[in-house]
């Protein structure tokens, strides 16, 4: 039973003290009750938790109280949430450590670190195919929410420039930016931030969740100073397709006269399509692209807090937008929105550069898909879910059409076994990602049954998926969504299909919305009633062979 009143947990701590008189603190109610050994350390105060302390304490009671209480985080490679790298070798560790305090910024004191830098962003512009007869220009930002800011002032301000030229107002009614409503916040906040217009393109089941660009197009006019082309949703991790939509924006301008250029937001797909589908038209190599981020702490595998932005040459980057420095020793350029920033990401990334090659990040993402297409099938294959991302389908089959054949293909993953077909380009292009839901015949059966409730059951264990709804036009369907990155291993996906199974087969058995009460119910009964119906639980020898047989008719 709820408590019916509030509970001031912080007085109740403060009065139950065996000296509340307080000597080295004004405020009783905002200090820590204790610090971790400090018997051992011999310090006899207590630390301020909302005020800088009157008198520190040493360096090793301030690591152990920091690294204590940093023990409450989750386990990053348990945090299926996020799409940020969160593992480098010791290696990589050791070049960031030694270079921790130098400033990227500071170009005429670090010129090592700047000539790397430069040197990043030349082998990422080929990655992308620039034009050989352009230079192609570029800078390493905080993340890709800084490279979208910077990719969309330079649309903007050419925009501004090409209707000055024309004589027509840039006021009224003024600038907007094309985006799928899927768009990643940061893509919104550019057109809030910098006073422009955001057109978002409803998504929808037909569209594969992500903008269609016969649907984009209805929204241009010659206020448009860009369209945002996503590489990777942040939903079900499927590609919108570059090529589309510049082939309607071309007979728009056919049409009307109008250019209008487009941007890919490659925050994750930048790092992953390059080396897994090499054919696929969706960079430098169309001509109406002009600018390109990416994310270096995501697949690109980098240390956290490093973005990049490539314009196809120095045309499509307004000179006003550059600003001189000269304070630092020498005359340097810049064009970013923070000033200074530390190196060592940035060194980060060359380092696994160097160190993978082009068949090392092939090899990665390889890897990662291969272990997303398994548990994608695992999941299907239980019965309870269906899957909306798409990077287990195989192409002929259609990207909005899931077979009833691939649901067979369930978890050799659990076997340690890799699908006969590894082939990424077999399948629909897009991120590593596992978009799933419940099935419709289970909500139909459990409709009070939360699938919300998966997520808390999951977080207790250990494990961070998501479950939040799709984009407006959708957002009456909640997903679950697991990222597959580097760090989980066979027997972490492993682990993972089992860990959902077992939760959901208990919330389909009565379990509450608590680990610690789905727990308690198995206990007071050894026969589910889901699975008195559904024959027995999940069998996962037979799902093995049902993915064998699934490998073979691929």
């Amino acid at each position: 039973m709820a408590l019916a009143q509030h509970v001031d947990a912080e007085k109740i701590i403060a009065e139950s003290r065996d000296h509340p008189v307080r000597k080295h603190t004004h405020d009783r109610q905002s200090t820590l009750l204790d610090i971790p050994y400090t018997s051992r350390y011999d310090v006899e105060i207590d630390l301020p938790r909302y005020s800088i302390p009157e008198t520190g304490v040493n360096a090793k009671v301030s690591y152990q109280l920091l690294h204590d209480e940093l023990l409450l985080d989750g386990n990053p490679n348990m945090n299926l949430a996020s799409f940020v790298n969160t593992w480098v070798p010791d290696e990589c560790n050791r070049l960031m450590y030694e270079n921790l305090n130098k400033n990227l910024v500071d170009q005429d004191e670090y010129p090592a670190a700047q000539a790397i830098h430069e040197r990043c962003i030349s082998m990422i512009s080929h990655l992308w195919h620039a034009p050989k007869g352009a230079t192609a220009l570029g800078t390493a930002t905080t993340g890709s929410s800084e490279a979208i800011m910077l990719g969309g002032m330079a649309l903007k301000k050419r925009w501004q420039e090409k209707m000055k030229a024309a004589g027509k107002d840039i006021h009224n009614p003024g600038p907007n930016i094309v985006m799928g409503a899927e768009a990643q916040v940061a893509l919104e906040k550019f057109a809030r931030y910098f006073e422009v217009d955001a057109r978002l393109v409803p998504v929808h089941k037909e569209s594969g969740y992500v903008m269609d660009p016969q649907e984009a197009i209805k929204y241009v006019d010659e206020n448009t100073i860009g369209i945002f082309v996503i590489m990777g949703s942040t939903y079900t991790g499927t590609f919108e397709s570059v090529k589309g939509m510049s082939d309607e924006l071309d007979k728009y301008q056919e049409e009307t006269g109008i250019d209008v250029p487009i941007h890919v937001d490659a925050a994750s797909g930048g790092f992953v399509a390059p080396f897994v589908y090499p054919d696929l038209a969706w960079d430098f190599r169309i001509p109406r692209v002009n600018s390109i981020n990416a994310s270096g702490h995501k697949y690109g595998l980098a240390s956290v807090g490093l973005g990049w932005i490539i314009w196809r040459s120095a045309d499509y980057l307004p000179k006003e937008l550059i600003f001189e420095l000269h304070y630092l020793g020498q005359t340097d350029y810049s064009f970013n929105l923070n000033f200074s920033r530390p190196a060592f990401p940035v060194l980060s990334q060359m380092f696994h550069f160097l160190n993978l090659g082009f068949s090392g990040y092939k090899r990665i993402n390889e890897n990662n898909l291969s272990k997303a297409r398994l548990i994608s099938r695992a999941l299907e294959a239980s019965g309870y879910f269906t899957c909306l991302s798409q990077i287990h389908k195989p192409k002929n089959q259609g990207a909005s059409n899931i077979s009833p054949v691939i649901s067979h293909a369930a978890s050799n993953v659990i076997h340690g076994h890799l699908p006969e077909i590894s082939d990424p380009t077999y399948y629909v292009e897009g991120l590593p990602v596992v978009s799933f839901r419940f099935s419709d015949e289970i909500k139909a059966q459990y409709p009070k049954v939360k699938q919300e409730w998966i997520q808390s059951q999951l977080r207790a264990i250990g494990w961070i998926v998501p479950n939040y709804p799709l984009p407006p036009a959708e957002d009456n369907t909640e997903i679950l969504r697991a990222v597959v990155r580097e760090s989980l291993s066979g027997d972490l996906a492993r682990k993972l299909i089992l860990d959902i199974i077992s939760v959901t087969e208990g919330l389909l058995n009565g379990a509450g919305p608590s680990y610690v009460m789905s727990v308690a119910n198995r206990r007071q009964s050894t026969t589910s009633p889901t699975v008195a119906k559904r024959g027995e639980t999940l069998d996962t020898q037979h799902i093995s062979e049902h993915t064998s047989t699934y490998a073979k008719t691929c």
